[in-house]
């Protein structure tokens, strides 16, 4: 078999909202399904207000220059995660600061977020990490104490709940993404939500240059004056188009993932090697952007595990490498530990879910995950 780590769902549905927008002619860059597809999603996860902006990179980049970070403000990050949410800060000058993950949903450790708040923190910025809520409902209680800002990064967890409230709605902002192993996807693409008007304003003027303007840019015909320092950040109206053909899809595609999800859960946690990612107790929803494993014994026999499993045709994915370990990081001067955080990734083995992985193709992941542990 040749199992990859993801495929995209797609169906003709998607293709023709595209194909109708190449024909209209015009309209490539601001058409009027890009504020549809933001008022969906803005309606789908009960927020006031959404934007779409060209990636979850583009969308925090937006975020840290709307809150107006500036070079001496700290914010909490984790090492887990992707390198774009510990990059944030650097693009306004302020300082990411690393604190640990826990165990059960390898999201921010509460209780270390807490350590590490200064007097020069600002805001703290948790991920859901796979799609599985994190504790960010203990995170949101330590920001309003300490009077910090409070961003999501739900790149991943898209539809995933906590105690019934949608990851991303907690803060007072948050990132979407909708690059292509995401739950639903334009390819590439990003999304912020957030209840302050404010900052909703703010971010509307940062994606198109700084510059005010009502109705179609390329159409307008008046001098338009330009606010604030911005970019183009702007979303494509076929990719819009496309969003607002996976969203109808998307409550089918987490249904998928998280059947799939509970039959890997089952099956693999007879393997007394590994830890299986499961929800921590009723009050989660995950997701299941990834599936991801603990191999208990560590690094080695996780890499020898992912070399089997790729030599049997299943991909499979470290996710993630510690930030504060790679080059950029240690070059500006992180050379704190983070044990817990450098513990889990090196445990850590993401393998293949996706809405149309067979169930068939899943008995041979498992199948082949027996058959190494056996041999050892």
């Amino acid at each position: 078999m040749n199992i990859p780590l993801f495929k995209i769902y797609w169906d003709n549905e998607d293709i023709e909202a595209v194909k109708k927008i190449i024909r209209n002619g015009e309209y490539w860059a601001t058409g009027k399904q890009i504020e549809e597809f933001e008022k969906k999603l803005a309606d789908y996860l009960g927020v006031k207000y959404c934007l779409v902006l060209n990636s979850g990179g583009s969308a925090l980049f937006s975020l840290m220059k709307a809150y107006d970070f500036k070079k001496g403000d700290e914010i909490i990050v984790p090492s887990f995660t992707f390198i774009t949410t510990a990059f944030a800060p650097l693009y306004t000058g302020a300082k990411p600061v690393f604190a640990e993950v826990e165990e059960k949903t390898f999201g921010l450790d509460p209780a270390d977020v807490e350590k590490k708040i200064t007097s020069k923190t600002r805001a703290v910025m948790p991920i859901h990490y796979g799609g599985m809520p994190c504790q960010v409902d203990k995170i949101k209680k330590i920001a309003k104490k300490n009077n910090l800002i409070l961003i999501e990064d739900a790149a991943e967890s898209f539809g995933a709940k906590l105690k019934g409230k949608y990851t991303g709605t907690f803060g007072d902002a948050a990132i979407l993404s909708f690059c292509q192993n995401k739950i639903i996807t334009t390819g590439e693409g990003g999304a912020i939500i957030t209840n302050d008007k404010k900052i909703y304003e703010k971010v509307g003027l940062i994606r198109s240059y700084g510059r005010k303007v009502k109705g179609d840019y390329f159409n307008h015909v008046e001098d338009l004056d330009y606010i604030v320092l911005g970019g183009n950040l702007r979303m494509p109206t076929m990719l819009a188009a496309l969003g607002l053909s996976q969203l109808k899809k998307v409550d089918y595609i987490i249904k998928e993932r998280r059947e799939r999800a509970k039959y890997l859960n089952k099956k693999l946690a007879k393997i007394k090697e590994i830890n299986i990612f499961e929800e921590p107790n009723k009050n989660y929803f995950a997701v299941y952007q990834m599936y991801t494993i603990r191999i208990l014994e560590g690094a080695k026999i996780r890499n020898e595990l992912m070399a089997y499993l790729q030599n049997k045709g299943i991909s499979a994915k470290i996710y993630f490498e510690p930030v504060h370990q790679h080059t950029i990081f240690k070059d500006l001067g992180y050379t704190t530990p983070l044990p817990q955080t450098e513990k889990i990734a090196n445990q850590v083995l993401s393998l293949p879910i996706y809405p149309t992985i067979s169930y068939k193709e899943l008995d041979y992941i498992i199948k082949n995950i027996f058959d190494f542990f056996k041999r050892k």
